[in-house]
């Protein structure tokens, strides 16, 4: 599981126990495999799962929109997510997401505390920590140092095989998921030159102010 999606798992059992939340639903959009990242979520403490089966290699936007037709049909209080894929480091999703559902959004958060209908979540940026507040349903992203997920048990990984995975074909929900963007070119960062040596300090100040131009 993607680090930052497991923290977000725990964090939201920890809300469950609580007694902030009432169930903890775990959402894939992949392959068949992903069916075990979702078993490892309810060995957590997730209560059901489900995987919007795909082979495709989505881009964000087709992730975000998937995630809302769920979102629409299960009418969440809070969708808790990792701040970004640990592949394409995107970091996307969850803004697209919030911006198609229309809620706010909080993003990269340390620390979260709910109280209502309302979420307060601290965020670390360049000059310090920001605390922002925002009405409930929203979309929250996680951070690593949110907390330290647990490590799930014999008895809760035989348990969550029998916690139920709603598996559908991501078709099923006729969403357009055509791609947006397109991969000119990949290529490799050049290659370091060797180096050099100096017999002498004198030499190496020399060789900086006239070569590498530094000082």
């Amino acid at each position: 599981m993607n680090p930052f999606d497991e923290i977000a798992v725990e964090e939201a059992v920890r809300m469950k126990e609580k007694g902030l939340a009432e169930e903890v639903v775990a959402v894939s959009v992949g392959v068949a495999q992903a069916q075990e990242t979702i078993r490892t979520a309810l060995a957590i403490g997730a209560d059901r799962g489900i995987l919007l089966q795909t082979d495709s290699d989505l881009e964000p936007l087709a992730a975000a929109k998937a995630l809302k037709a769920l979102v629409d049909e299960e009418k969440p209080d809070l969708v808790i997510m990792g701040k970004q894929a640990i592949d394409g480091d995107n970091n996307a999703v969850g803004q697209m997401l919030a911006a198609l559902l229309g809620w706010p959004q909080a993003t990269f958060a340390s620390k979260i505390e709910v109280s209502g209908k309302t979420a307060k979540v601290t965020r670390e940026v360049d000059g310090g920590l920001q605390t922002l507040e925002v009405d409930l349903p929203a979309v929250i992203t996680v951070d690593l140092r949110l907390n330290e997920p647990r490590y799930a048990s014999l008895p809760n990984i035989m348990k969550a095989k029998k916690k139920p995975i709603d598996i559908r074909p991501l078709d099923s929900l006729g969403l357009d998921l055509k791609p947006r963007m397109k991969v000119v070119k990949v290529s490799e960062p050049p290659k370091r030159a060797g180096g050099i040596k100096v017999a002498s300090a004198q030499e190496l100040v020399a060789k900086l102010k006239t070569e590498a131009g530094v000082l």
